[in-house]
């Protein structure tokens, strides 16, 4: 039997470190795997002392370190380490770094901090030990470090002096994985890649090939082309960080095989996902699974898609900005309460419900419910469940929403403005009268659960064959739209039978996701998978209390420090999440203040290669994921901003959707998570966090 040959980035940033005449010999060893990994004589042995079965293959003075199982062998890593044997096991040798031993987050959140109001940075450690391995310029030579790190890297002689080079994320575990023996035990749950040949290794150690492909576990590999030739769409659920996404991906490569199998030569695809930050890494990542395939493929944004189509029609489109909307209500609110109709208590009934409703309510039910619904009669809004809206409406006070509605619309017009939910309407109407419409062989849509349902029946539209459509979702992560039927948006939504379930969480610790999972409990609109099973383990999440902007700062600064030590990770590993761009901004100086290169970025010029720690708001976070996540920014203002006199009802639906951001912001985190909440006053969406799954000691 033939063994499949997958490794771990451990193992690929310990072979580049190898000198080139030791490489061929070490890749004709693994080959001896590929056909037998069972261990036997003194060339194959079992490791002891690790959790998992982990084993080593001689290859002259080099050690081969794997685990292997049902027909696949793992390389974990490979390097000059020694046989050492303790009575009769062996055990691997270690080195003089021993990470376990560092300060870690706990150690930083548990010490309750002094604050200063000079801004003193806090020692966050006194460790000075010194590197096991000289970091020479052949050596980051081998391992592809840019010549910019140099100077400042072979100067480095302790830990501490490494910890402080503001270095990429990638080139920090090449160094480390090569300068200090890594715990084999969380190199088993690194992601695995597909190795291939042992060619591929040998074109990857000269430069040839960039990289490798992601190996998907087999619950993901069964969606990748599950239902592909059904009668219909297909849908993909699963909680943050089971992998919808990277099936999405993979997806696109088994579309593009099946039409190519039927005769299309030259497929047309579309990729299209909710924020332009998902776009540009869905475009990078199709490229390297792809190949020269991907100009097969379009990656875009249903909103770009939309724009494109009515550009071609009738020019640029004006849409009118969150301020504009809100001043036109406000007129229209006063016209329409001007020309209510019916008897008196009807009157009196429409104009209370219109009073009692926040401009932001109406703006939201006429965009989200009528118009992202297409609903072009009274009667239908009044038949029209509103899935997501917890606050009820009968037929008389819908009414007077139909009226505002008309009113609002007319204000508009005459400024030559529109919304984004009247866009999306015309394009799809503009769409269904163009004589060569923009028609894909396939579409797969990632992240639906935020598109609205005009939106969806464009990109339903665009797809040539109703099964060659696939759709990944979770309602539980809407940080937009309401909640809504499938077969609302179109007949050929139907997916009885082709509806997957993803339970594996790959991204986030048990101990985080459990946490959050609990938080969100109360804004869920969905049923909430309790079955997952999970890769990691790790701290629990924290939550701090502040005074001041001052204090917050410098705790930020003391855990993104002691979590990327803890972590073996880079200051680049970790990021500030806020709820508004403002407050971003002046974390990310107050960081930079206090020594700790920090970025704002928005959703459009967001840059995950970027130096620092990025500081990103909530809604920008959506789709990505960090080893390292803090949420801050809540000091400013009581979170979230709610009018005075808003309605109760209204009140608890914007907690629930406010609840369900701050839960996609909480599983971004991979391995340690904070949340830093005000002392001086309180919130109902900050407050109340469960003792047995949050560390909550020390709080302010």
């Amino acid at each position: 039997m033939t063994f499949e040959i997958i490794h771990k980035p451990t193992f690929t940033n310990q072979l580049l470190a190898i000198p080139k005449e030791y490489v061929v010999q070490i890749l004709e060893k693994i080959e001896v795997l590929r056909d037998d990994p069972k261990p036997h004589g003194n060339l194959k042995k079992k490791l002891h002392g690790y959790k998992g079965d982990v084993y080593r293959l001689r290859s002259g003075d080099y050690r081969i370190i794997y685990t292997f199982g049902d027909k696949w062998v793992a390389l974990l890593g490979v390097d000059a380490r020694k046989d050492i044997y303790k009575g009769d096991k062996l055990v691997a040798e270690t080195t003089d770094i021993d990470i376990s031993n560092l300060p870690d987050v706990e150690a930083v959140l548990t010490v309750k901090p002094t604050y200063t109001p000079s801004f003193a940075l806090p020692n966050v450690s006194s460790t000075e030990t010194p590197l096991p391995v000289e970091i020479t310029e052949d050596l980051l030579r081998r391992l592809r470090v840019p010549e910019e790190y140099w100077s400042t890297l072979t100067a480095c002689r302790t830990l501490d002096d490494l910890m402080a080079v503001n270095l990429p994320g990638k080139w920090c575990d090449r160094i480390f994985d090569c300068i200090a023996e890594p715990n084999f035990d969380q190199v088993l749950n690194q992601p695995s890649f597909v190795t291939g040949s042992t060619d591929d290794l040998l074109r990857f150690t000269e430069g040839e090939l960039l990289g490798f492909l992601l190996k998907l576990n087999p619950e993901q590999e069964k969606f990748v082309s599950w239902a592909i030739n059904a009668s219909g769409p297909t849908l993909l659920k699963g909680g943050p960080g089971t992998g919808k996404s990277t099936v999405a991906l993979y997806r696109v490569r088994a579309l593009l095989e099946t039409l190519q199998a039927n005769g299309v030569e030259k497929p047309k695809i579309l990729f299209t996902t909710y924020t332009n930050a998902l776009v540009a890494f869905s475009q990078q990542l199709l490229a390297s699974l792809l190949g020269e395939d991907i100009r097969y493929v379009e990656v875009k944004t249903a909103d770009a898609i939309i724009a494109a189509i009515i550009s071609q029609s009738t020019g640029k489109p004006n849409i009118a900005s969150g301020e504009v909307l809100r001043k036109t209500m406000k007129q229209a609110l006063n016209n329409t309460i001007d020309s209510l109709e019916g008897n008196l208590l009807q009157r009196q009934a429409q104009e209370q419900t219109l009073k009692r409703l926040s401009i932001d309510y109406l703006i939201d039910e006429i965009g989200t419910v009528i118009e992202a619904r297409e609903l072009k009669t009274l009667d239908a809004y009044q038949a029209t469940p509103r899935n997501g809206r917890t606050i009820s409406l009968n037929k008389t006070q819908r009414q007077a929403i139909w009226h505002l509605r008309q009113q609002f619309y007319q204000l508009l017009e005459k400024q030559e403005l529109e919304t984004w939910q009247q866009l999306r309407t015309r394009a799809l109407s503009t769409l269904q009268e163009m004589d060569n419409p923009p028609i894909y062989d396939a579409v797969v849509i990632d992240e639906a659960q935020d598109l609205d349902p005009n939106t969806l029946r464009i990109l339903t539209r665009l797809c040539r064959y109703p099964n060659r459509l696939f759709i990944t979702a979770d309602a539980n992560q809407s940080i937009y739209g309401s909640s809504f039927r499938w077969t609302d948006v179109s007949q050929d939504l139907k997916f009885v039978g082709r509806t997957g379930v993803l339970r594996v969480n790959h991204r986030t610790t048990r101990e985080i996701n459990e946490a959050a999972i609990l938080y969100l409990t109360n804004g869920a609109l969905d049923e909430i998978e309790n079955t997952q099973d999970y890769i990691h383990n790790g701290p629990p999440p924290a939550v701090r209390a502040v005074n001041n902007p001052g204090d917050e700062a410098e705790l930020l600064v003391r855990f993104c420090k002691s979590a990327a030590r803890e972590f073996r990770l880079g200051i680049n590993a970790c990021a500030v999440i806020v709820p508004t761009e403002s407050v971003g901004t002046k974390i990310a100086a107050q960081l930079s203040y206090l020594g700790l290169e920090a970025h704002f970025m928005t959703s459009k010029d967001l840059d995950l290669n970027k130096q620092g720690v990025k500081v990103i708001t909530l809604k920008a976070a959506k789709g990505l994921e960090f080893p390292i996540v803090a949420l801050a920014g809540f000091l400013d203002s009581p979170y979230p901003t709610i009018a005075k006199g808003t309605p109760e009802d209204e009140v608890l639906e914007i907690l629930a959707r406010e609840r369900r951001t701050l839960f996609v912001g909480m599983t971004r985190a991979m391995r340690a998570l904070l949340i830093i909440v005000p002392a001086t006053h309180s919130s109902a969406l900050l407050e109340n966090f469960d003792s047995q799954l949050w560390n909550l000691r020390n709080r302010e």
